[in-house]
């Protein structure tokens, strides 16, 4: 089999093959094999009709037809193996000349002729990791830190004591709730304590809410988020039953006793100081993966297939039914944009840095993603499979665990440009570097993926 590549633009090529009447004779049989069984030709068995009664039948386009059908899907993915290319999306194939047809050009090559135009994943050329360097910040404690944490433990400890006063930020609001549409009860709670400005319920209601006081009532208009009307409007009344406070403890010694193992307050404002400054190391290694990647997208250039953003612009919109929002559709270009940038640069990074997924890290990461969406693993994982999504998956873990490979070759300093050891986060030359997921759309590889446009249009090839 003969293929070569034309390049359209960066990320555009069109392969053209030329497959030989031996290499499609394959396709040919089982193309005649599939034909004779779904006859039935009196004065032969189910299955063994011959060739050139099958011709007689169905007539030898229809064979061809079947044939190119069978084989062009693998002749095309060794075309793209052979020449080292990247699908990002299906391809849009042309059938220019089949062998063995009635009526041939006798000057045009007795073979299997097909272009196939393909959007791929661009050539980049990375910078040399030796020589990037980032800066993270440093794990120095500071007081506001460590009071921070102070009053999040307080708060743990803390009381709910009821006010006299108007709502407001940070209140707890005992209240009851009726949601209507067209007039009629859709819900309805009763003596539900909501804390204002935390956002965990219906959008307006902290507004709604707030400068409330106990016995008053309210009513705003807002999108339900559960239940059957879900996404549907309603008119929602807020009556609030009491507003209560958090009062917490005083920062002293009974306290340190009461929250801790420790005896005095200095000795867990020290514990306090300690945890906040481990907790900071962690987040060194997070800066230094996300400002590794801003490096890399800011020095790179990156073209992106135009044709994957309209079509994920265009999926997005008509989700959401808002085809004819101009503004939020420059919004979503710009955020599809950004994602495939992203996608095509760790893509290339993990190729280029050969960084392989293991069987654990795989199963570790679709557990996670289980948890995540509190669905049974087993459940979760047997769907991607049936999906065949589980290639998407293992790209997105490639993706993670190749900034965290090449923050190996990466110069990390802090503020004072000491250099940062991140061994214990990112791994090292001897031991496999963690999978560390990082928040892009996953993409499959599609050489083995069904072809789009194939030869069902054998027959403009040969003039039926």
């Amino acid at each position: 089999m003969k293929s070569a590549v034309e390049t359209l633009a960066p990320t555009k090529v069109r392969l053209t093959v030329q497959v030989t009447p031996d290499e499609l004779k394959p396709s040919i049989d089982q193309a005649y094999a599939r034909l004779a069984e779904q006859m039935t030709v009196p004065g032969f068995r189910k299955g063994k009709v011959p060739p050139r009664i099958i011709d007689q039948r169905v007539g030898r386009v229809a064979v061809m037809e079947q044939a190119v059908n069978e084989g062009l899907p693998g002749f095309y993915a060794q075309a793209v193996r052979d020449n080292d290319l990247r699908p990002l999306a299906q391809p849009q194939v042309e059938v220019l000349s089949v062998p063995g047809l009635p009526g041939r050009d006798p000057d045009t090559p007795d073979e299997l002729r097909f272009t196939a135009e393909v959007v791929v994943r661009p050539v980049l050329e990375l910078p040399d990791l030796g020589s990037l360097k980032v800066e993270v910040d440093g794990t120095e404690p500071t007081d506001e830190e460590v009071a921070t944490r102070l009053d999040a433990l307080r708060e743990r400890f803390g009381t709910l004591v009821g006010v006299d006063r108007p709502a407001a930020d940070g209140d707890f609001v005992q209240l009851d709730l009726v949601a209507k549409i067209d007039d009629a009860d859709v819900d309805q709670v009763s003596g539900v304590s909501y804390q204002l400005g935390s956002g965990s319920m219906l959008e307006g209601m902290d507004e709604a809410l707030s400068g409330l006081s106990a016995e008053e009532s309210t009513t705003f208009e807002t999108t339900l988020v559960g239940g059957a009307h879900a996404g549907e409007k309603a008119l929602v009344t807020l009556t609030a039953t009491a507003i209560k406070e958090r009062q917490l403890p005083e920062a002293d010694d009974e306290f340190a006793e009461l929250a801790s193992e420790f005896d005095t307050m200095d000795e867990l404002t020290e514990s306090l100081r300690a945890q906040v400054a481990e907790a900071k190391v962690g987040d060194q290694a997070i800066q230094a993966r996300d400002r590794l990647l801003e490096t890399l997208l800011e020095t790179v250039e990156i073209p992106v297939p135009t044709e994957l953003v309209e079509e994920e612009v265009s999926h997005h919109l008509a989700g959401e039914e808002r085809d004819e929002d101009d503004e939020h559709r420059a919004e979503v270009t710009e955020e599809s944009t950004t994602s495939l940038r992203r996608q095509i640069l760790l893509d290339t990074l993990a190729e280029t840095l050969e960084v392989k997924v293991g069987q654990d890290e795989l199963l570790e990461y679709l557990l996670g993603t289980a948890r995540q969406y509190g669905m049974d693993p087993n459940e979760f994982i047997s769907t991607l499979s049936g999906r065949g999504q589980i290639p998407a998956v293992v790209a997105e873990v490639a993706r993670g665990k190749s900034l965290a490979t090449a923050l190996r070759q990466v110069t990390v300093v802090g503020p004072d440009g000491a250099v940062v050891d991140l061994t214990a986060y990112i791994g090292s030359d001897e031991t496999d570097a963690p999978a560390d997921g990082v928040d892009q759309e996953a993409g499959a590889d599609l050489e083995d993926a069904p072809v789009a446009g194939s030869a069902s249009d054998i027959s403009s090839v040969v003039g039926r």
